[in-house]
């Protein structure tokens, strides 16, 4: 990676596809039909991995429709959540579908240091994150994990997903990766395991990663 990272346009291109007309769509054909299809991971697979990592203090980072942290099972009746993301609709979409929770919302860039004052918490989410934004897998899990680190309470996790370039994809995966990376959608035609394993062990300990279809399921410990 060159110095100095990469390029605001490259940042902007990997979410410029979430206007509002396609976050109605999301859930249905993301979340639904190329998760289960496509990336061969189903949504209930990453789901279990909210329900065992969420904790009271929650920060989400990449926060899509929110559904997610609409439908995972909290610990406490009323969770604290902080939702970060680039993306002004996103952060309004997800804000609103948990508005229960009345959560914070902050947009700023994940691969630039980011200012959360004094906050700390117990989880943070960065699901379907990586593979959208530019960059070599390593260098953007190991900047993200090192901007996100000062935010983990001791012991507390950073969790999450991303699709993986580097592996077996069906036809319809081939043809969906190419077209998602010329369009700048996903920047992730040569993202691996050990490059997220490199990336997050060089900021988390404990990392533990399974590979699910072509989907990485993460989690690492401050």
């Amino acid at each position: 990676m060159a110095d100095g990272g990469p390029g605001a346009d490259e940042v902007e291109a990997g979410q410029r596809v979430y206007t509002p007309l396609m976050l109605r769509v999301y859930d249905l054909f993301v979340l639904g039909f190329s998760n289960r299809f496509v990336w061969r991971c189903r949504s209930s697979k990453m789901l279990e991995r909210y329900d065992s990592h969420v904790g009271a203090h929650h920060l989400d980072v990449g926060v899509g429709t929110g559904w997610f942290l609409d439908h995972c099972r909290w610990p406490v009746e009323s969770p604290q959540i902080t939702l970060l993301d680039l993306n002004e609709n996103s952060l309004s979409a997800a804000s609103d579908r948990i508005r229960r929770y009345a959560p914070a919302t902050v947009q700023a860039n994940v691969l630039e240091p980011v200012d959360l004052g004094d906050a700390r918490f117990e989880s943070i989410g960065a699901n379907f994150l990586f593979h959208c934004l530019p960059g070599e897998l390593e260098w953007k899990a190991a900047t993200v994990a090192s901007n996100l680190r000062p935010y983990l309470a001791s012991g507390g996790v950073l969790f999450g997903s991303t699709i993986l370039g580097s592996v077996a994809h069906n036809l319809l995966g081939r043809r969906l990766l190419r077209l998602y990376n010329r369009k700048g959608i996903f920047s992730n035609v040569e993202d691996d395991q050990r490059g997220l394993e490199q990336g997050l062990g060089s900021e988390l300990t404990n990392v533990e990663i399974d590979v699910v279809g072509a989907v990485a399921l993460f989690a690492g410990r401050a």
